[in-house]
């Protein structure tokens, strides 16, 4: 019972923990005169990340990689189809000709990148797929492109400054942020992982499943807050580039970073995770030709909301 309540715990944890990070890093970055707009592109962008990443780090460690991976599969889809539904529900999202044109293809590239490097046995009939340590340095390498590409149209970005913490702190209380967003992450990650694994254990389930949905909705509930008060304050761009950036980063930079760690061994059945990742994001490229042009209109976002408790069903269906 004590390991499903820290899971719960774990989840609270793990989102302070990064709200904290960035309060921190943030505060440090101004006293060191960093305009808002590279603090929101950088510790803000990477802030909302980080969930992802310490539970891909230590699942990585503990060799749990069907968590690893499903919590980024899921956490793609989530993001696409749950985060964008729900906040174009609260404003419709219109967006600017370099997210329809760019940003969202770069997405479907980093899915078709990572399906195509980790199956191995499917491509070239070798003993097992595995995301190996050069495989992660490539997904580092196309991440290194899209940071360079988010400065060249940063300047670009309505209300990037809106979404950086607003009063910075003292040298010390900054690192104390820091040292406590970072334990805050490191443990509630911990938790999480015990706690989906006895789930897995309790109730028969895959890691693979657990990941796909409970960890990757848990991991995913920044985006969720920094979009839909995007949404709120009317900055599309943030609400849309918020999203379609996190699934790049979970991508190149989270899994990249996990597979250098520790090779992520890759299950056959992950492709179709990896198919549902492309279909979600195509989906929104399609919303941007329906409707109201280059817009995500409240019944695209109520479509998407129903498509995403379809898929969350189908899952749940397939493993019982």
């Amino acid at each position: 019972m004590l390991t499903y309540v820290l899971l719960v715990l774990g989840f609270g944890l793990l989102i302070k923990g990064a709200d904290w990070l960035v309060d921190g890093a943030a505060s440090i970055a101004r006293r060191a005169n960093v305009s808002d707009l590279v603090i929101g592109l950088t510790v803000v962008a990477f802030g909302t990340s980080t969930p992802e990443l310490f539970v891909n780090i230590i699942a990585s460690l503990r060799g749990n990689t069907d968590i690893a991976i499903g919590n980024v599969l899921g956490s793609n889809v989530a993001n696409v189809v749950l985060i964008l539904g729900v906040s174009s529900m609260i404003y419709p999202l219109a967006v600017t000709q370099g997210t329809v044109w760019k940003e969202i293809p770069f997405s479907l590239l980093a899915a078709a990148v990572l399906y195509f490097t980790a199956n191995d046995q499917l491509i070239d009939h070798a003993g097992a797929s595995v995301l190996t340590r050069i495989d992660g340095l490539v997904f580092l390498s196309f991440f290194t492109i899209f940071i360079y590409y988010s400065f060249s149209i940063a300047a670009r970005i309505n209300g990037m400054e809106a979404h950086v913490p607003a009063k910075p702190r003292g040298w010390i209380p900054s690192v104390v942020f820091i040292l406590g967003g970072l334990m805050g992450l490191t443990l509630g990650g911990r938790w999480i992982i015990d706690g989906a694994v006895a789930l897995a254990t309790r109730f028969g389930m895959s890691e693979s499943i657990l990941g796909l949905t409970i960890v990757a909705v848990g991991t995913s509930l920044p985006e969720l807050a920094t979009s839909a008060v995007a949404a709120y304050k009317k900055n599309a761009d943030i609400a849309v580039g918020n999203v379609v950036g996190s699934n790049i980063f979970n991508i190149f930079f989270v899994l990249g970073i996990s597979a250098l760690i520790k090779p992520l061994p890759f299950q056959p059945r992950n492709n179709s995770d990896i198919g549902a990742v492309i279909l979600a994001s195509l989906l929104l490229f399609v919303f941007m030709f329906t409707g109201k042009k280059r817009s995500l209109d409240r019944w695209e976002g109520l479509v998407s909301l129903i498509l995403y408790g379809g898929y969350i069903a189908l899952l749940v269906s397939l493993e019982t």
